[in-house]
């Protein structure tokens, strides 16, 4: 696919990762349109391209279908990134906001298939595949995308909400030919990365000299945390070479303890406080890790950033960009909030 001079719209363009597509393709010479109701995402973190006319800028809730609809037309690849989400902590506690999701897929969807856009590119989530078979963290597992089926069991109403999402573009696609493709993002973080995702809660926690130093769950979760950069080249692959509405895994297959991500951050830092584990806290699945193997087939993509290399590329940034006031003073919140 030939991004030059292509029309596309990214949706929750100004957030964590959708400001990072919004780069790549901009790179690559895309005509960029950003829809965002900046209830999560900052105008700041796009704003260089808006001033230079590469981006245009639309600030407006897709949930209204006349935003919706203004937001499509015209567009050749919609990257559908927005939604009510938010990390562990709003994905348990927040039900209804992220049910919404549901409704601004949906209109999304349609929107799009009235406009005949070429092509959709949906973000999904690691919490569509089943609760159940993630519960052992001594279990060598890897999920793979067949995984997702009878019986459906994913993860919130976040989950479910994605779940919902990737069927409907395959009804899309089946009944009415409408070409798209799901990623299903796990752990993603980086640099712009926001503290109410683990990475990055764990380094604020450090960055402000926290002590006894916050640990939710028992730290022996496991996770594939993967770095933006990958997260942004695959989503670009993908509207590159899938049609057919299939969802595609994008994740390392490092199995990483929560508890080695810690003591790796407290290293970096140079210190050594008490930690202290709260298991009653929101953890999610104690063995979340992806199988990437379809990713290599169908994509050509397998992640290029090992999790240590990226965990101390995002704390340079976060000690570079941060104030230890700041964050000191908000942390709380922004672990269960947008």
């Amino acid at each position: 696919m030939n991004w030059q001079n292509r029309e596309v719209l990214v949706t929750g363009g100004a957030s964590f990762i959708g400001s990072n597509l919004v780069n790549a393709l901009a790179a690559r010479g895309a005509k960029v349109r950003v829809v965002d109701d900046l209830s999560s995402g900052k105008a700041e973190n796009i704003a260089d391209h808006i001033k230079s006319g590469r981006v245009e800028f639309v600030e407006g809730d897709l949930r209204e279908q006349r935003v919706a609809e203004r937001a499509v037309d015209g567009m050749s690849v919609v990257f559908h990134l927005a939604a009510d989400h938010g990390g562990r902590g709003y994905v348990d506690l927040h039900q209804a906001p992220c049910s919404v999701n549901l409704m601004l897929d949906g209109l999304l969807f349609r929107e799009c298939l009235k406009a005949q856009v070429d092509k959709v590119v949906y973000a999904s989530s690691g919490c569509v595949y089943p609760n159940h078979v993630q519960t052992d963290p001594n279990q060598l597992l890897y999920l793979t995308e067949d995984m997702v089926g009878p019986p459906y069991d994913a993860d919130n109403m976040y989950g479910w909400a994605k779940l919902m999402a990737e069927m409907t573009l395959r009804a899309y696609y089946k009944e009415w030919g409408l070409k798209s493709a799901s990623c299903r993002y796990f752990t993603v973080y980086g640099p712009r990365g926001v503290e109410n995702h683990a990475v990055i809660a764990l380094i604020a926690r450090a960055f402000i000299g926290q002590n006894p130093f916050v640990v939710w769950g028992t730290g022996e979760q496991i996770r594939n945390w993967t770095y933006i950069d990958d997260i942004v080249n695959g989503t670009i692959l993908a509207a590159e070479k899938i049609d057919d509405a299939t969802a595609v895994n994008l994740g390392t297959m490092e199995r990483i303890k929560v508890i080695e991500a810690v003591r790796e951050i407290l290293r970096t830092f140079g210190c050594n406080p008490e930690i202290e584990f709260h298991p009653e806290m929101p953890t999610g699945p104690l063995n979340r890790v992806a199988d990437n193997s379809l990713a290599k087939k169908l994509l050509g993509w397998e992640p290029q950033v090992m999790f240590m290399d990226g965990l101390h590329r995002t704390i340079e940034w976060y000690v570079a960009t941060k104030k230890q006031e700041e964050i000191s003073r908000n942390l709380e919140a922004m672990l269960t909030e947008r």
